[in-house]
């Protein structure tokens, strides 16, 4: 076969691919005696302790190291065992410790267990939610209101005694520079599920400022602007880079994370093996191959399929990865999907977060519907801990921060002493093309970041630039300001993270309140308050019709009416969801300057 020539695999084809090019059915068999008499089950161990040693195909009996037992069974009533294939199995998974652990836990496994089920542990699913420049005008506001409502709240920080002082000492805090990206340690960053970034380059008058920042808390059309500080590119494009790096497996990715299958023009493996009821004497097989042509739109497809089979108390068959080096952080996500082409009979996925081999396995049963392809989402709340067949309701949570290997099975028995319904034996064939960590439904920013009104104006042909806020004019005098923001804001469009940009008009101290116009296109000019800006950040996080939407905001009250709130008489609190349902998709001011570039 050979591969399309806009597909490149991500690695070396797989085990699984490599034994059914080359052909996996195993020499080896076993061949007993009809002189041995042993009752069910269909292993049986002696006492005679000796070691594993090669034996002529017609010999009685076959000794394993590990065991130090000998292995005997009847051959009257029963099929042959393929004892080669027991021997790969054992040692396809890294050679589990000891076989006799190997196989009486299988066989535990799938034939005990109770009629009961029990009540499992519930996962954590809430998550920190990181604000960034946490010291500045919006971003101390974004803090002391989400501590207000007793949300977890991380702030990231450059000065440590600084953010102490202004936002309390029991202020958990992530003292890092976003600029500096060797200082941000992902450990610092564990659990953090939503970001709002305020951080911001530092714009201040020329001639100083109070340590207060009173002159530039006014406006920066009250005195003549120039960078303090790091520079625009530094700050808002390098560190923007580097803050979406150190957050991005945390908070996750709108079309969800790949674990195996198509995606981007490359093929995701692993390394699949098949665990059958081999293991406890019966007489299945299963293998897991990729055809590179038999997917849902002609592309690669991974296939679990085989014969499934009771004799011998047999009756299930199933492909596991190897342990993951490294153990895959899904914390971000809800559940798995599965895209799948169905056959009528109900699956279990089985999911282990432990590099044990002889562990719960968290598991869900799932129903396909014949000759379709479909999406199965699999809940990660959904799985239950099953250890030996029994549902443990003393089994920890459901970690989704420590994946170590998935498990596909087709099975008799499901779990508490209950059966397959669909179970059926003979031939069976499961195309599955991907399986991906998913985001469940509806999405909602996961990343909102405050960026600024004006930021596509400053190579916007026909603008009158007398007309225009300070920054648009001194865009170039100011480092070009503008335009690294703008870059900034592309990163996180790029980033696939789920996000709100929100660009406010002019900040002022005034407080919230004010009537808002939110438009799109950057084209608007005026003030709107920190406060609101605030609010407005966090209402984005919960409301998906702010998913990926840019748009500026400010107040109706003109510049030259300052706006003030009767504390005994205070305004209604807004319902932002009301301004977020207009958004549009794709608006974000670009489009005049890619028209500009065309007419040119």
């Amino acid at each position: 076969m050979e591969l399309s020539s806009s597909l490149k695999l991500s690695s070396p084809l797989s085990p699984s691919i490599v034994n059914n090019l080359q052909g996996s059915s195993s020499s080896y068999k076993v061949k007993f005696s009809n002189n041995t008499s042993l009752p069910k089950p269909f292993l049986q161990l002696d006492d005679r302790g000796q070691r594993l040693r090669d034996q002529q195909a017609s010999h009685s009996s076959v000794y394993l190291r590990s065991f130090r037992k000998r292995v005997t069974a009847k051959s009257e009533g029963s099929q042959g065992w393929d004892f080669g294939r027991f021997i790969k199995t054992l040692y396809f998974f890294n050679g589990p410790p000891s076989p006799l652990k190997f196989v009486s836990s299988v066989f535990e496994k799938l034939t005990n267990g109770s009629t009961t089920e029990e009540p499992v542990n519930e996962m954590e699913t809430s998550g920190i939610i990181l604000v960034a420049g946490a010291t500045g005008g919006v971003g101390r506001r974004v803090v002391d209101i989400l501590r207000s409502r007793g949300l977890p709240v991380k702030a990231l920080v450059r000065n440590e005694e600084k953010a102490r002082k202004m936002l309390g000492p029991d202020i958990d805090l992530i003292v890092a520079d976003i600029t500096k990206e060797n200082t941000l340690v992902p450990e610092k960053f564990k659990g953090v599920r939503k970001v709002i970034n305020a951080v911001s380059v530092i714009v201040g008058p020329k001639e100083g400022d109070t340590p207060e920042r009173q002159k530039y808390n006014q406006g920066v059309r009250f005195f003549e602007p120039e960078i303090k500080g790091d520079s625009p590119e530094l700050v808002e494009y390098v560190g923007m880079k580097n803050l979406i790096n150190a957050v991005k497996d945390g908070v996750g990715l709108e079309n969800g994370k790949l674990l195996f299958g198509v995606g981007d023009n490359t093929f995701k493996d692993l390394p699949w093996g098949a665990l059958d009821d081999v293991v406890m004497g019966g007489v299945s097989e299963s293998n897991f191959i990729v055809d590179l042509t038999g997917g849902e739109n002609g592309g690669p497809t991974g296939i679990f399929k085989g014969n499934v089979s009771t004799t011998n108390n047999g009756g299930f068959t199933s492909v596991r990865t190897k342990n993951f080096p490294e153990a895959e952080d899904l914390s971000a996500y809800d559940g798995l999907e599965l895209r799948l082409k169905g056959d009528g009979l109900r699956y279990k996925l089985i999911v282990r977060t432990s590099q044990d081999w002889d562990t719960v396995g968290y598991t869900a049963s799932f129903d396909t519907s014949p000759g379709q392809w479909q999406s199965v989402r699999l809940p990660f709340s959904s799985l239950r801990p099953v250890f030996r067949a029994r549902t443990k309701s003393d089994a920890p949570p459901f970690n989704p921060a420590s994946i170590i290997s998935l498990q596909l099975m087709f099975s008799k028995f499901e779990y508490d002493g209950k059966l397959n319904p669909t179970f059926k034996e003979g031939p069976f064939e499961l195309p599955l093309s991907t399986i991906r960590a998913y985001i469940q439904d509806p999405v909602t920013p996961r990343f909102v970041h405050v960026g600024s009104a004006g930021v596509t104006r400053p190579e916007r042909p026909g603008l009158d630039l007398t007309k225009q806020p300070p920054a648009v004019r001194l865009n170039k005098e100011l480092d070009f300001i503008l335009t690294y923001k703008l870059k900034g804001e592309d990163l996180i469009r790029e980033s696939g993270i789920p996000y709100a940009i929100v660009r406010p008009c002019a900040l002022t101290e005034e407080p919230a309140g004010a009537d808002l116009i939110f438009d799109q296109g950057d084209n608007i000019t005026g003030k709107v308050s920190r406060d609101e800006v605030a609010r407005i950040c966090i209402a984005a996080l919960e409301s998906p019709h702010a998913l990926n939407k840019t748009f500026e905001v400010k107040s109706t009250v003109p510049f030259s009416e300052p706006f003030t709130v009767d504390p005994e008489n205070p305004p209604p609190e807004k319902d932002y969801n009301e301004y977020f349902k207009n958004l549009k998709d794709g608006i974000t001011g670009k489009e005049a300057l890619e028209q500009s570039t065309v007419s040119v």
